[in-house]
């Protein structure tokens, strides 16, 4: 069986429910449908995407996976080759998923090599054309293996699963990534890059000086399907943060690998850099991405506010957040993988470098707002997360992390409304405050102790996860910040 012998039922389906009428369109498009389009590709008969891509004057469709590092890679396959792609995907050695963020070799301990294929298989639902590459399309994909089964190394399947445990439950997450990035130029003198400008907090003049780029990077990502909330400049140099509406837990992934790609193009077409890097500057305010999570029923009933007080947790909620403070140690192996990760995590930088949540405090590693009216809470934000964390990888660890607090009614401890750094270390042993891991190898050994992650995880992603990531720490341990940001600035 090919992997994508089971879209073939749901063809006909289609077929037997729509008229000829209604599918030419798909013959002379005047615009590629993009994520979240009504229509579910994988059920449009294969012919009529290929007149779609043709029409647009499509050369080439990449396939996009995204590895074990966080690099985004793709494969692209020209439009008249693509028929071959669709039915047998295209052929990817399983040593690829063991490669770390600096160097195209295979991790020493991962149990992958040159031997033996894996398959990437196009996901169409989310096909796009990409407005700053011409002739281009890109669709997400999903690893198989060569006998057509999901591929225990696919992050993607791994979020898959952990999305079907939630829905055994009756629990549908919806999620969003709010991304800081910083821009940068060529130093006048050529000697480097340094940041596009010096402006502060919400500088209303930063929105002119950087108007062209960032209006070209929203533009562009309406254009892919992605719907823009809010956009302003940051605290540091050269630094901004643009919210995506939040949608269901795999389109927010598949949004996040989406904005990286396109923040990172659009910046080169203006002659910038844009990089998602945690800490650059070692004064200055780091790049966060902070995962905003809500937890709503099959009927969409949104399950967060407490039924009983206005302003409170439901005890289903209170549950979810206990889970994520149970494993955030080991969690933030998968939240803030890099070696970088751990500069932008100290205390009072509003970054979340305790292990304790809060009511409107970004001190927390899970703050909760509240609304000015209607149901409150209605989402909650995990901070202790950057754009190095591969957001599959990432959600379904989150999601395994709460759902274990949903199933065990684990009970959350007393919010905390200060900021934890301004206690002595007396206090916040009073308090039960704890300071949550200061390095990559300190989350890495929590993470190898946690029989529930690395259980959701399973045994060969999970070593081959380890393995990139202890050899990322033993090749970066001893780096200078100024090493690591040389290393690593262009890879995130």
């Amino acid at each position: 069986m090919t992997p994508n012998a089971h879209l073939k039922q749901p063809w006909r389906n289609f077929a037997k429910k729509t008229s000829a009428d209604s599918l030419k369109k798909f013959e002379s498009p005047r615009k590629l449908p993009a994520i979240g389009f009504g229509m579910k590709l994988n059920c449009v008969p294969f012919r009529y995407l290929t007149s779609l891509l043709r029409a647009s004057e499509t050369k080439f469709v990449r396939i996009v996976w995204c590895d074990s590092a966080n690099v985004i890679r793709a494969k692209a396959a020209s439009v008249p080759r693509l028929e071959s792609v669709h039915k047998d995907g295209i052929g990817l050695v399983t040593g690829t998923q063991a490669l770390p963020v600096m160097h195209d070799a295979v991790s020493a301990g991962s149990g992958l090599g040159p031997v033996g294929d894996l398959r990437l298989m196009p996901d169409w639902d989310t096909l796009r054309f990409l407005p700053y590459s011409k002739g281009h399309a890109s669709v997400m994909s999903n690893l198989y293996t060569n006998e057509g089964q999901p591929s225990p190394l696919c992050p993607r399947n791994f979020l898959t699963r952990m999305i079907d445990e939630a829905s055994k439950s009756g629990l549908y997450i919806k999620a969003a990534f709010e991304n800081e990035f910083i821009l940068l130029k060529q130093s006048p003198g050529g000697s480097g890059l340094v940041p596009v400008d010096d402006t502060i907090f919400c500088q209303s003049f930063s929105m002119d000086m950087n108007h062209a780029v960032i209006t070209d990077i929203c533009n562009s990502l309406g254009e892919q399907g992605l719907e823009v909330e809010q956009y302003y400049p940051e605290s540091a140099s050269g630094q901004h943060e643009i919210s995506i509406l939040y949608s269901d837990a795999m389109k927010a992934a598949d949004q996040q690998i989406v904005f990286r790609e396109t923040v990172k193009a659009v910046a080169h077409r203006h002659q910038l850099v844009a990089s998602f890097l945690p800490k650059i500057f070692p004064n200055q305010a780091g790049n966060g991405t902070h995962v905003h999570l809500s937890l709503h029923a099959n009927n969409g009933t949104n399950l967060v506010p407490s039924e009983a007080k206005r302003g409170e947790l439901s005890p289903l909620a209170s549950h979810f957040v206990a889970g994520l403070l149970e494993h955030l140690p080991g969690l933030m192996a998968l939240t803030a993988p890099s070696l970088n990760s751990y500069r932008r995590l100290q205390p009072s930088t509003w970054s979340g470098a305790y292990r304790v949540w809060g009511f409107e405090n970004k001190e927390c590693a899970i703050r909760v707002p509240l609304n000015p009216r209607g149901p409150s809470p209605t989402h909650f934000e995990l901070k202790t997360h950057d754009a190095t964390a591969n957001p599959y990888l990432s959600l379904g660890a989150i999601m395994a992390a709460g759902m274990d607090g949903v199933n065990r009614k684990l009970p959350l401890a007393a919010p905390v409304q200060i900021d934890a750094g301004l206690l002595s270390d007396a206090e916040r042993r009073e308090r039960n405050i704890q300071v949550l891991p200061r390095s990559l190898e300190e989350s890495l050994g929590a993470l190898k102790s946690s029989e529930l992650l690395l259980g959701a995880l399973g045994p060969a992603l999970s070593k081959a996860y380890l393995a990139v990531k202890w050899t990322e720490w033993n090749a970066m341990k001893d780096l200078s910040l100024d090493e690591e940001v040389k290393l690593l600035q262009t890879r995130y």
